[in-house]
């Protein structure tokens, strides 16, 4: 029998499970109802953590309409918590992780004093964890998230915007001002085009070497609307409404970005010339409708942005920044 769901909301505080107790909800791929436990999740047993949302829906970077759902409505994301990649050849996506209740229990607050974790429990259940399902493709949530989850129907999309607001995700002018923002992208794409978007044929690259620190300007949007296409993509990344709105501002660079699992294939794919931003997120909610709790990194070409004179930088990310756990 599944254990009865905790139905936990925003700000609640949780428990991971002992490595024991989280063994005994894995099936032999190391999954629960096709959501895989990663080995970069061991380490987090026994540790207390914050509920920052509930996973209502859920996005997803294919040809799909986007929006998806865990259909036993039993997942959530603790605040802090992305992936290392480390067990996973390194990618570098960074993708914020999901977690079944069956793998939490609630508890009530942030006690600094950590349950204890038997390391050989650790060890057998590390042994346990899929990594991969071929020399060149990997097995982690992200390559999973077809399995897991299920399509959001046109009218399931209405009422989980209703979810989002009943969970304590967002507030009901936070939603309004999502749905807002949707249709109004989506009107403009229908009447004028992508926005952005280019005239190049074959999209230009530049390489600046960016480093973890370094302090850049992303470029005004005539200046980036050279380098895409009509679809307003540079070498297949698109250029969102949302990267949009933050030309002329001024970030450090989270680091450069060369690999990553590819949603719903697990295959490990390149990167050239393309950084993360301190505090720049996708901003979904100007391509998907009420917006997803995913928050993951906008990924930035490197044409897109030029070095700035440290002495006469005001850093937009420095307010933006979230907490990340290492």
């Amino acid at each position: 029998m599944k254990p009865a769901t905790l139905n936990l909301r925003t700000g609640d505080f949780v428990e991971v499970k002992s490595p024991g107790e989280i063994l005994q909800t894995l099936d032999d791929h190391g999954t629960l109802d096709r959501l895989p436990f990663m080995p970069e999740m061991v380490d987090f047993c026994g540790k207390r953590f914050r509920v920052s949302k509930r996973v209502v829906k859920t996005c997803y970077y294919g040809t799909s309409s986007g929006m998806r759902k865990f259909p036993a409505e039993d997942v959530v994301l603790l605040a802090g918590l992305r992936c290392s990649g480390e067990a996973h050849d390194g990618c570098q996506k960074a993708c914020t992780i999901f977690w079944r209740e069956a793998w939490l229990r609630k508890v009530e607050g942030p006690d600094t004093t950590q349950s204890s974790v038997d390391p050989e429990t650790s060890k057998w259940l590390r042994a346990r964890l899929k990594i991969s399902t071929g020399p060149k493709t990997y097995f982690c949530q992200a390559s999973e998230i077809l399995n897991s989850t299920a399509e959001l129907s046109r009218w399931e999309r209405v009422g989980k915007c209703f979810s989002e607001i009943r969970s304590g995700n967002c507030g009901v002018l936070e939603m309004t001002r999502r749905v807002a923002t949707w249709v109004y992208w989506k009107t403009r794409k229908a009447v004028a085009g992508a926005y952005a978007r280019g005239t190049q044929l074959s999209t230009p690259v530049e390489s600046l070497d960016l480093h973890r620190g370094e302090l850049i300007e992303i470029k005004s949007l005539p200046n980036i609307a050279e380098t895409l296409d009509r679809r307003a993509y540079n070498r297949g990344l698109f250029f969102t409404p949302a990267m949009g709105q933050a030309c002329g501002e001024k970030h450090r660079v989270e680091g450069r970005i060369e690999k990553i699992i590819v949603d719903g294939t697990g295959e490990m794919r390149q990167l050239r010339n393309t950084a993360f931003l301190e505090g720049s997120f996708c901003g979904c909610s100007c391509v998907a409708f009420g917006g997803c709790p995913r928050g993951e990194f906008a990924y930035w070409r490197e044409i897109w942005l030029r070095r700035v004179e440290a002495a006469s930088v005001e850093v937009a990310s420095e307010e933006k920044r979230p907490e990340i756990a290492s």
